[in-house]
């Protein structure tokens, strides 16, 4: 949420709190001071002993140690007492006004979705449990996701085998992908059988599997033979890279990402997008609602967001762009604008706006930029 009003408020507490421990550290050393000053000058018989007394009570008196201890206590409470109304405020906010009472759901797909992605984060059990409990039929892609986490399995454990006999049923569709998947995965075959310190098995293996990818990825073969040289001591190599565990890291992250694109599922789980997307909106939106509140609005009937709500890239997506005001879908004739402010209409949008190019400039529709219309470009996605 907004974590830079937590911080401030924190920085305020401990700010208050080293003020407080630094007064009372001054007041505490100056009372020592005073009272080893009264009992050194008590140690002389020649003076009264009375008067010492009335002296240090009368300074005790002035300086009034305990308001001063008051004053700073009860400026760190007011601070501690503020913090938790602000955690409160910002960590437990009523997400519920964000919900529209109005929006269909269509409970079938939703339990489906729920159930993909348990199937897809490896959760089978929890999966089968689901869809169990809600009387839902089996998900489509339960079978094709446990394949899938069979092969990571082996692959984490250094068995390539599995992985290479998917790859290879799948090469033609690899290349139509343009993934270099299976390259990967013979190059690291080659690797564990040469630090298996089997330099023929490896040029065997070399000669038999490299050969189709001679055109495309000849220097990368040219560099997986040279660092049979140094079989004994790779890690001295000028091809110590070759140990690192990144390569492995990588070959998983792309046999996730080209499975779930060869089975019609996108790389990440659309849940997880969403949720993580609608996490991130939802600070402006709730923001959005109250002040609609306040000015007596009802949120329920807005058919579109009036304010921008910033996502990061990778929560970006335009296959298709649909104009924010015409509600029509982009096309040739009729392309996304961006005007100068960097919010985009389609073409016809901007030209009725300027009233058929009668007038140059315009209002923008979500901000109060003036738009010349003459300067709007043409986005292609």
């Amino acid at each position: 949420m907004e974590l830079k009003s937590i911080k401030d408020a924190f920085d305020r507490v401990a700010n208050k709190h080293k003020l407080s421990h630094t007064k009372t550290h001054e007041i505490v050393h100056m009372l020592s001071q005073e009272l080893d000053k009264a009992l050194s000058l008590m140690q002389d018989t020649q003076l009264d002993h009375k008067s010492i007394l009335v002296d240090a009570k009368k300074l005790f008196t002035d300086k009034s140690p305990a308001a001063q201890l008051d004053s700073a206590e009860k400026e760190l409470n007011v601070a501690l007492t503020k913090y938790p109304k602000v955690l409160e405020k910002q960590l437990n906010p009523e997400i519920a006004k964000a919900y529209r009472t109005n929006a269909e759901f269509d409970t079938h797909v939703v339990n489906q979705i729920i159930a993909n992605f348990f199937y897809r984060q490896g959760m089978f059990e929890i999966g089968d449990c689901f869809v169990a409990e809600t009387g839902e039929s089996e998900c489509t892609t339960r079978q094709s996701f446990v394949e899938m986490y069979e092969i990571l399995e082996a692959m984490e454990r250094r068995d390539l085998a599995p992985a290479l006999n998917w790859a290879g049923a799948n090469s033609e569709r690899l290349k139509q992908a343009r993934s270099d998947l299976e390259m990967k995965l013979h190059s690291l075959q080659f690797l564990k059988i040469s630090q298996g310190q089997n330099s023929q098995e490896a040029l065997s293996y070399a000669r038999k599997h490299f050969a189709v990818y001679a055109d495309s990825c000849l220097y990368e073969i040219q560099k997986l033979v040279c660092s049979l040289l140094w079989d004994k001591n790779l890690e001295q190599s000028p091809y110590s890279e070759f140990l690192s565990p990144v390569l492995w890291d990588n070959a998983v992250r792309e046999l996730t990402r080209q499975y779930c694109n060869l089975l019609g599922e996108s790389s990440e789980s659309p849940l997880s997008v969403t949720v993580t997307a609608g996490t991130q909106a939802l600070p402006v939106l709730l923001k959005y609602i109250n002040v609609m509140a306040n000015k007596k609005l009802d949120w329920q009937s807005v058919e579109q967001l009036p304010v921008a709500v910033e996502l990061p890239e990778e929560f970006q997506f335009h296959s298709v762009f649909v104009c924010p005001v015409s509600k029509e879908q982009s096309s040739e004739d009729n392309p996304p604008m961006m005007m100068s402010c960097g919010h985009v209409l389609c073409k016809q949008t901007i030209t009725r706006m300027s009233k058929n190019g009668a007038k140059t400039s315009f209002k923008c529709p979500y901000c109060p930029t003036d738009i010349d219309s003459t300067r709007c470009k043409q986005l292609y996605f």
